[in-house]
């Protein structure tokens, strides 16, 4: 398999999924039900199993596994606490409060997994 397309197809679905989840949490906090929007409730199940068989694929090829790299280890602990954030944002009868709180902190939380990402540090290579 080739490392450029797997990592091609990883950047892209990663992309697309940080634009539909910042997409639905928006229109959940301006009150909008996105949930009726057919697509808007399984494309973002697609992709994201996409995006985990590119990830896998990629630590294959490279073989760069978390617990044995410090910044995928990074990368995995925060798409958890993403994830948990996410699910909170997006939870239908949660209060506004927790589900902007729920959002900033998501938001926040992926802008710090692209920065690993790029910079292949846990510290964002500021230390």
């Amino acid at each position: 398999m080739d490392y450029a397309l797997v990592r091609t197809l990883h950047i892209s679905c990663a992309t697309l999924s940080i634009a539909l989840f910042a997409t639905r949490g928006g229109m959940q906090l301006a009150g909008w039900n996105w949930r009726r929007w057919h697509w808007l409730r399984w494309l973002p199940h697609v992709n994201d199993t996409l995006l985990l068989g590119a990830a896998v694929t990629l630590a294959l090829i490279s073989h760069q596994y978390p617990l044995q790299q410090p910044w995928l280890t990074a990368k995995v602990v925060a798409l958890v606490v993403y994830v948990g954030l996410g699910a909170m944002a997006l939870r239908a009868g949660a209060s506004a409060l927790r589900q902007r709180l729920a959002y900033a902190a998501s938001l926040a939380t992926v802008a710090y997994i692209v920065g690993v990402a790029v910079t292949r540090s846990a510290s964002l290579g500021l230390f």
